[in-house]
């Protein structure tokens, strides 16, 4: 197993992003914005000093933390940005060595369309980029997030049997159950066999179900953070686990941190605890490596 993490959280330039990866001793990162731009929509320029300073950094990208089928792209949304966006992503993801990129499965449409519809429109998409993922040698990780994928482990199931194909898998993010008042254990164990890399967030447990989502340090909330790392790694896991802490920014809904120094210190000090709990679970038996 090996740690990563999408590295925006630390640092808005790239510069920063290594930065806090080779401080933390870690050989991969995950890749979303650079200065505020997602990975696949920069230019081929900016994009080739990208990959010019990730190799003189010694970094490997693990995943491209891309838009596709995400939160902002409902299924009535312009199917060809999605297809653009992937077309770009697999020559760039070919020449980093990443296998995996990150999708969504299309949050429902205003007015929301029947929940039959909504589940077949996602599949037509999501088996079309499936094909185009399968003809670039590369896989597509579905987050269990917004989307009809996302509304439960038996959705997620369904979604892949429907799409049926090995370049569709799942990345599991502990966190996001706890903000969709989801129970992150039983989501994960409905949907173990598929997964292939993890995110790791965390959220404190809320009284009220209308309250603000308050982030955490992993395994405080209720994201099953330990428990979902021993029995991954007791079940043979060896792949990823990339940090995303949202605790001083969300950067994906535009919520940056007001302060850099303290992004930069609390993403070091995320992955500082997130060795710790694996230290721990190493103790109980475990021998994680990273």
């Amino acid at each position: 197993m090996f740690y990563s993490g999408i590295a925006d959280e630390g640092a808005e330039d790239l510069a920063g992003q290594v930065r806090a990866h080779r401080e933390l001793g870690w050989k991969h990162i995950e890749l979303r914005n650079l200065s505020g731009t997602n990975l696949t929509d920069v230019t081929e320029e900016e994009f080739e000093q990208a990959a010019a300073v990730l190799a003189e950094g010694g970094l490997e990208v693990s995943c491209f933390a891309s838009q596709l089928a995400n939160w902002a792209r409902p299924i009535d949304s312009d199917f060809e940005v999605d297809r653009q966006e992937l077309a770009r992503a697999i020559p760039r993801m070919q020449k980093l060595g990443t296998r995996f990129i990150r999708c969504m499965s299309y949050p429902n449409s205003e007015p929301e369309l029947e929940d039959g519809q909504w589940r077949a429109r996602v599949v037509e998409r999501m088996t079309e980029l499936a094909r185009m993922a399968e003809d670039g040698g590369v896989i597509l990780v579905h987050e269990n997030c917004n989307g009809w994928g996302g509304l439960g482990p038996q959705q997620t199931m369904d979604m892949l049997s429907d799409v049926g194909s090995e370049n569709l898998k799942l990345v599991f993010d502990t966190g996001n159950p706890c903000q969709y008042s989801q129970d992150a254990w039983d989501y994960y164990s409905g949907v173990r066999e598929e997964i292939v890399y993890v995110h790791i967030k965390d959220y404190l447990p809320k009284e009220d179900p209308d309250a603000e989502d308050t982030a955490c340090f992993p395994g405080e909330g209720c994201g099953y953070v330990r428990e979902i790392c021993r029995d991954l790694l007791g079940n043979g896991y060896d792949g990823g686990f990339s940090i995303e802490p949202h605790i001083t920014s969300v950067i994906h809904l535009q919520q940056e941190a007001s302060d850099p120094e303290l992004a930069y210190k609390t993403y070091i000090e995320y992955g500082r605890r997130l060795e710790a709990l694996f230290e721990s679970i190493s103790a109980e038996g475990e021998t994680p490596e990273s």
